[in-house]
């Protein structure tokens, strides 16, 4: 007689995966196979930019090889004003979270975010946390309280790009409405991270220590300020000198795409892929040329910044030397 129950010999039941379950699966997979993925979607940006200016490539050159050196090394200067604010925001943000690190210390951990950001925007963060643990494992908080100490500054960006996202109708065709929509979610996001920065007794929350001092807000704000305006000028600059007709809304547009596309796996062609989504219609080789260019001199600013970075390391690490080896004299030299 059949009870109704099923025996081990029937078959599972087939069940759908939810949204919550195929998300995650989602991110597993893109953790598992990150490099490949990073890889192939560099390789297939560069084959659509290399597809668009195949018939442009004289064009191309010509946007490349006109451009004055002193533009070069001006908007390089530009990237590494921009670097050293960002990482004196994030050292206001460390130090209200309780950490005790150095400037120095802490601005040496910020160089490594160059090389990462090279490839992803996310793996950038990740180097740059890291780099501070191992630099200084006893006065750096937690890594729970590094990530959040990442929250304001990305926040007062967030709202900085919502402020400006009407730049972006224009160039890609998107209803007016939809800045509206996007300063009010980012509003309540801002006002949800103060509320959470009130919490105290875990890890995760001490990071947005720096959201309930006015003092050490308004400072952030304005070294995030200072940042961002210099890359907006950097792109401005690039944009004229590759003889694209480029307004400074125009510049704002292209640091929102830079910023956006980077967090996919677009590779070392981000730079190019947003110029030519923005301001393609303008001519599609001086876009890309001053994509570009916008790259080449980010890393230059970037890898002059570490190479200060090393340099002072090593500096610090020969000063520690000479120090310990006076203390040694001075023991054996005593009575």
């Amino acid at each position: 007689m059949d009870s109704g129950r099923p025996t081990t010999s029937d078959p599972p039941v087939s069940r759908g995966r939810g949204p919550g379950e195929l998300v995650a699966a989602l991110r597993a997979f893109g953790r598992r196979h990150r490099v490949a993925i990073t890889v192939a979607g560099s390789l297939l940006t560069a084959a659509v930019l290399v597809g668009l200016l195949a018939r442009r490539r004289h064009e191309f050159a010509d946007a490349i090889s006109g451009t004055a050196l002193w533009v070069l090394g001006v908007t390089a200067l530009l990237q590494i004003v921009a670097l050293v604010s960002r990482s004196e925001a994030w050292h206001l943000s460390i130090q209200a979270a309780g950490g005790t690190v150095a400037r120095r210390v802490l601005y040496r951990a910020s160089s490594m975010q160059v090389l990462g950001s090279v490839v992803n925007g996310q793996l950038g963060v990740a180097a740059r946390i890291t780099a501070l643990r191992r630099s200084s494992p006893e006065i750096t908080p937690q890594v729970p309280t590094l990530i959040a100490a990442e929250f304001p500054i990305l926040a007062v960006e967030a709202t900085l790009a919502a402020l400006t996202s009407f730049t972006l109708i224009g160039p890609l065709g998107l209803p007016w409405w939809l800045p509206i929509i996007a300063i009010g979610l980012f509003a309540l996001l801002s006002a949800g991270l103060r509320h959470l920065a009130a919490r105290k007794g875990r890890e995760l929350w001490k990071g947005l220590a720096v959201a309930r001092h006015l003092r050490g807000g308004s400072l952030l704000i304005g070294f995030v300020l200072v940042a961002v305006l210099a890359q907006i000028f950097r792109n401005w600059m690039l944009l004229h000198a590759v003889g694209v007709d480029a307004s400074f809304f125009d510049a704002i547009a292209v640091l929102i795409a830079v910023v956006t596309l980077g967090q996919l796996p677009v590779g070392p062609g981000v730079g190019a892929a947003a110029a030519v989504l923005i301001l393609g219609r303008n001519g599609v080789a001086e876009a890309a040329a001053a994509g570009v260019l916008m790259t080449v001199t980010g890393t230059i600013g970037g890898l002059c910044f570490a190479a200060w970075a090393g340099a002072d390391h090593l500096w610090s690490g020969s000063g520690h030397a000479h120090r310990r080896r006076l203390r040694r004299a001075r023991r054996s030299d005593g009575p």
